[in-house]
């Protein structure tokens, strides 16, 4: 999917401007490489000991990378597309950063207190790889305390939207407050 993905944004009718494309590709790239997607994935594994011996992990930079940096990508991905200012394009990075967050953290209380039939997955796996979550660092109300922080932070980056930015508010609360 990953290289679909690639294929997809350097296709001529996703924008006509070459430079576009090329800015398009370059944030993908960023995203999934090894400062993003993949980066953060290895970090987890190295959590879990699967690359030897257990290394500490740092919580906010790998929730920062992983799924959080593909979820950011779509975010500044629409501000690439559309040509905008340096000011709307910093307010959609910003929201990204902190949504992508967010699901992370989410993602990280469903595995603790979600319902694994909701959820399509068995829960409790984190804790059974023993992985540093910031539930395991914050415990469960201090993560949702942040994923609340997170949501505050992703409003005020769309402030310069006014209420253009009602759907992208709307997305940051879904993902905060999913149950599956």
């Amino acid at each position: 999917l990953l290289t679909l993905a690639f294929d997809i944004v350097t296709r001529d009718e996703i924008h006509k401007d070459p430079t576009v494309r090329l800015l398009l590709t370059r944030a993908l790239a960023r995203a999934s490489g090894i400062g993003g997607m993949v980066g953060g994935q290895m970090l987890d594994l190295a959590g879990e000991g699967r690359f030897g011996d257990r290394e500490p992990v740092d919580v906010a930079r790998l929730q920062q990378m992983k799924t959080g940096a593909l979820l950011r990508f779509g975010c500044i991905a629409g501000a690439i597309l559309g040509q905008s200012s340096q000011k709307e394009y910093q307010a959609l990075d910003d929201y990204g950063r902190a949504l992508g967050e967010a699901f992370q953290i989410a993602d990280d209380l469903l595995d603790v207190e979600g319902d694994a039939a909701a959820l399509g997955k068995q829960t409790g796996q984190d804790a059974a790889l023993g992985k540093t979550t910031f539930v395991t660092q914050l415990g469960i109300d201090g993560a949702k305390q942040r994923v609340r922080d997170l949501l505050s932070r992703a409003d005020q980056a769309l402030s310069i939207f006014g209420p253009r930015g009602d759907i992208l508010r709307a997305a940051a609360r879904f993902v905060a407050e999913r149950k599956s």
